[in-house]
């Protein structure tokens, strides 16, 4: 099975921590040259020089503010006249506060949809002519398991993660056929800051312990843990490899069985 991926370009967004860390981690693992993005350049600089390299790879960083689509697009694109082709794009993105859905207000919404799907479609323009040429091109978007069951409490998140997972498949619908693919990991509870915030979220409002509701969520996984983001990254490297050439437009749970649907 070939998951090499020496001589590809891969953009990681999010990639300062978390799942977009591991990602990162795992792709330059496989031998592909690394771009990080995001907003902060201290943290960017740190993560550059945890990334393997085999010695024939070269990693980069761009600094980027994902409530400004536009200008998004604009750094990447003048990225791309320096390492001409972006194989592979990871689109990863912090989820929107918590919060029942009624009571949202509407710019919750409008910033929500920015950094998530709009940041998504200009990065996809930026990058897509550059895999057409190259005859190979992985678009991995890290949503939720919220697209299949939404989650309590999460009301904007639930939204837009399906709006988001809509927008995908229709592109991979689209681009299969210039041998690129479009594909949604779906984390579940990962051991992440993002987490870490929701745990206590629900732990001042419901009155119990933060310790106390960890192991009511982790009770939820027929796993009983919650996930490591190296875990999650595992996914995302086997679909961004020549081994996953044939899986397009799917949502692919990785949640150690917490959702109940098929």
């Amino acid at each position: 099975m070939n998951i090499n991926l020496n001589n590809k370009n891969a953009l990681v967004c999010g990639s300062t921590q978390g799942i977009g860390k591991a990602s990162a981690i795992a792709l330059a693992q496989l031998g592909a040259n690394i771009t990080l993005i995001a907003r902060n350049e201290d943290k960017l600089k740190d993560v550059i020089t945890e990334l393997p390299n085999n010695g024939n790879q070269s990693h980069h960083y761009l600094v980027a503010d994902f409530r400004n689509p536009v200008k998004l697009g604009k750094i990447v694109t003048k990225h791309l006249e320096n390492i001409n082709t972006i194989h592979i794009l990871i689109n990863n993105t912090g989820g929107p506060a918590g919060g029942p859905i009624f009571s949202a207000d509407l710019s919750e919404f409008d910033a929500a949809f920015t950094q998530h799907l709009k940041s998504n479609h200009a990065l996809a323009q930026a990058v897509v002519p550059s895999m057409k040429k190259a005859g190979y091109g992985r678009i991995i978007n890290m949503i939720s398991t919220s697209v299949k069951q939404p989650l309590d409490g999460l009301g904007v998140s639930n939204t837009i993660r399906g709006a988001v997972a809509s927008w995908s498949k229709t592109l991979a619908n689209e681009l299969g056929q210039f041998g690129i693919t479009v594909n949604n990991v779906l984390p579940g509870a990962t051991g992440t800051v993002r987490l870490k915030q929701i745990i206590e979220n629900k732990a001042s409002k419901s009155g119990k312990t933060i310790a106390e509701v960890e192991q009511i969520m982790q009770n939820q996984v027929p796993m009983k843990r919650f996930a490591k983001p190296e875990e999650i990254a595992n996914a995302v490297a086997f679909l961004a490899s020549e081994a996953a050439s044939y899986i397009n437009g799917v949502n692919l749970p990785v949640d150690g069985g917490r959702t109940k649907s098929l």
